[in-house]
């Protein structure tokens, strides 16, 4: 790995990212080239694929979930191009651990409404309530419960009333109750697996100051 090339990329990320210490972006950025695996190529030219970014979420993260990881997967690529690039990667994981509410709200919302319109439609409302609810009811009585869920919601959730909750509508319901968050699913890891992860991530810094 080229230091100066890693000094550069560090400087840079640094300036876009304030949750994180230099030496902790290196550290990440370091982390980041060893999950990839791939040392004979640039550092800004390299990317984690859904697969493996999904591996990362159940392994280190706790997620368990298939369609959720899919969406935190789109949540962090950014550029959209199906791979997480190292700044996308840095980013990402300023939010996921040390992230604002005002932050965690967003990417919560971000995660939560995939066709790119910047609405949570009741159509995704559904799919994303069914996805959670696993019921040993039959599937037609499961929809049906499904549907008046999607109802109670949108009732609580949807302010304006257009049959569709905004990023306004969302953010307004979850200040009110904080616990509207991670409605649909989780899609945040929980502390603990935070934690862990910095242990991993940061454990060369951790051992430099003792």
């Amino acid at each position: 790995m080229d230091p100066k090339a890693l000094k550069k990329l560090v400087e840079s990320i640094s300036n876009t990212v304030k949750s994180f210490k230099k030496s902790e972006v290196e550290c990440l950025i370091r982390l980041f080239h060893k999950l990839v695996g791939r040392a004979d190529v640039r550092l800004d030219n390299v990317g984690l694929d859904r697969n493996a970014f999904r591996g990362i979420l159940y392994s280190i993260f706790g997620m368990t979930d298939d369609v959720l990881m899919n969406r935190v997967f789109f949540a962090f690529d950014k550029d959209n191009d199906n791979c997480i690039n190292v700044k996308e990667w840095v980013k990402g994981l300023s939010v996921f651990l040390r992230g604002t509410f005002e932050e965690r709200l967003k990417f919560c919302f971000e995660v939560y409404y995939l066709n790119g319109d910047g609405y949570i439609s009741r159509e995704e409302i559904f799919d994303m309530l069914k996805n959670s609810l696993h019921q040993p009811s039959s599937e037609e009585e499961t929809d049906e419960g499904i549907k008046e869920l999607v109802d109670i919601t949108l009732k609580k959730m949807d302010y304006d009333n257009d049959g569709k909750i905004s990023f306004a509508d969302f953010e307004k319901a979850v200040k009110e109750e904080r616990l509207l968050l991670e409605v649909f699913g989780p899609c945040l890891p929980e502390a603990k697996n935070c934690l862990d992860f910095e242990a991993l991530a940061f454990r060369h810094i951790l051992t430099s100051r003792f």
